[in-house]
């Protein structure tokens, strides 16, 4: 009799067992299609996206924040994938073209400029941003104004960035100083090493706008180039293309574009060049 007690317990737990899974499997299913697109219910993506960039891209821990982060995050909610679904992946300048070959990414956001040269490997969506070169200085320095104050000041580049070869190119009388990252630059120009440091202009506000130095450096606010950040993809991936702008021209039109500009590049002052954004993407080819 015992046994059979027994028996029946253990059948009652495992039924109770099997229709609580069951039970947890319609939440998981509720919520991938209700409403939560943090979860990871949806289709799984991998981004490839910057690390190192305050206000664009950064890694911090298993957090991932910056303008780059906030629209790729919306185009993948948009493309059925939530912020779950998403394997965020490291994307440096010179390996981004290898990424997207080799399918290690499924698209990438990392001020990745639109350039002829490199649509002979990979298709762009977008633009979602565009910005330009400009100059990062002390905030008490009223003396560079622009690229032609600079005669007779050090300035700070990326060994071999289009950076630093356009201000050689244009501006001989500046001493330009190149550094491997501009982390280091950064550095320099707080201890008074260099007078200047010259990048994109969202990257020098993302670092304008870090804690330790704010109020200590500034943008000039006069840029010197036009840099047309798009959405990198296979080569020849249309529908993709496709699908990312409808997305991207959402984001803009529900004011959600404006919000991830204001609170990435806000605190550092930026001022948006409203004349050339937000841009209309690109007919995809």
């Amino acid at each position: 009799m015992k046994v059979r007690q027994i028996g029946a317990v253990l059948a009652a737990s495992v039924l109770t067992l099997g229709l609580a899974a069951c039970g947890d499997s319609a939440n998981d299913s509720d919520s991938g299609s209700g409403g939560d697109a943090s979860g990871g219910t949806g289709k799984a993506v991998k981004i490839g996206i910057k690390f190192d960039q305050p206000g664009l891209g950064l890694k911090q821990g298993e957090d991932y924040t910056g303008l780059d982060v906030d629209v790729a995050k919306y185009v993948a909610k948009e493309l059925g994938s939530g912020e779950g679904d998403i394997t965020w992946v490291q994307a440096p300048s010179a390996q981004r073209e290898t990424l997207i070959s080799t399918g290690q990414v499924d698209m990438i956001f990392a001020t990745y400029s639109i350039t002829d040269k490199r649509k002979e490997t990979v298709s762009f969506a977008g633009p979602y941003f565009i910005a330009g070169q400009d100059l990062l200085v002390r905030g008490d320095d009223s003396s560079i104004t622009g690229p032609e104050t600079l005669t007779g000041k050090k300035l700070c580049s990326v060994t071999g960035s289009t950076s630093a070869q356009k201000v050689k190119d244009k501006y001989p009388g500046v001493q330009l100083q190149e550094f491997g990252t501009y982390s280091e630059c950064v550095a320099a120009l707080v201890s008074k090493g260099v007078d200047a440091l010259t990048t994109d202009n969202t990257i020098l506000a993302g670092y304008a706008s870090q804690e330790q130095y704010k109020g200590k450096l500034k943008v000039v606010g006069k840029t010197f180039s036009e840099e047309r950040y798009g959405v990198g993809i296979k080569k020849g991936d249309t529908a993709l293309c496709e699908k990312i702008n409808t997305a991207l021209t959402k984001m803009v039109d529900s004011g959600d574009w404006q919000k991830a500009v204001d609170a990435n590049l806000g605190p550092a002052g930026f001022k948006v060049d409203t004349a050339v954004n937000p841009p209309k993407p690109d007919a995809c080819s």
